[in-house]
């Protein structure tokens, strides 16, 4: 249980550092009921093994439809604000910065266009951050088992 709360932990750091609203409520979550699982195991509270029990099912799917979504598998695109809940466009934080990867700014050269403006070229990537993401959930998958 403590393995699944780092690494719960360290993908809540990651999804913070990319604004993915919607990975990072979940991660809330889990790590709120894995601490309820925690203390329930410990005191013998059958109702919070119970929600721990729940909640790991409901975990797993959760990860499975994250693997679906970077993977784009049924008509789902990794290009949608669907993380962010389109409030922002922000996307996954290992898609500028995973291992590898060469990020260079490119500022606009036209008139008109806003200052602060830029393109985001990314370059070199050992491996590509949907794999990453992937990764990710399986590891969840994985621990939650």
């Amino acid at each position: 249980c403590v393995f699944l709360q780092l690494a719960a932990l360290e993908r809540q750091i990651f999804d913070f550092l990319g604004f993915q609203w919607a990975p990072i409520l979940g991660n809330f979550l889990q790590i709120i009921v894995v601490i309820l699982g925690l203390f329930g195991t410990i005191q013998f509270r059958p109702q919070y093994i119970v929600v721990y029990t729940v909640w790991t099912a409901l975990w797993v799917t959760w990860n499975v439809f994250i693997i679906c979504f970077y993977l784009e598998v049924g008509g789902l695109s990794k290009e949608t604000d669907l993380m962010t809940f389109n409030i922002s466009m922000h996307r996954s934080w290992w898609r500028e910065h995973g291992p590898g990867c060469i990020r260079r700014v490119v500022r606009p050269s036209s008139p008109g266009i806003l200052e602060d403006y830029s393109y985001v070229s990314v370059t070199g990537c050992i491996i590509d951050f949907q794999y990453l993401e992937v990764i990710h959930s399986a590891i969840q998958i994985l621990l939650s088992v």
